[in-house]
């Protein structure tokens, strides 16, 4: 990501045990402007619990780091000089 971001988020959650009734379907969607972009990256760190969990299971001494961070591009962004990739 070129500049700096116009969102950053960071969360964190841990648990001692965690079970799934049912695998969890995790999802994430940015949504802009149609006339503007996005520049984005999300990254989630997993401890004690695989990437894809089983229904049933116990897992136990969780923890989950979720962060994003999201730059929005307008197009005049960079108008008369090279963009930076």
């Amino acid at each position: 990501m070129s500049g700096r971001p116009d969102i950053d988020i960071f969360t964190s959650v841990k648990a001692k045990e965690l079970t799934f009734e049912r695998v969890p379907e995790a999802k994430l969607h940015f949504e802009s402007d149609p006339s503007h972009g996005h520049d984005s990256h999300s990254e989630v760190k997993r401890e004690g619990i695989p990437a894809e969990p089983e229904a049933g299971v116990t897992y136990r001494e969780v923890k989950v780091d979720w962060s994003v961070v999201q730059r929005i591009v307008h197009p005049t962004d960079g108008e008369g000089e090279e963009r930076e990739e």
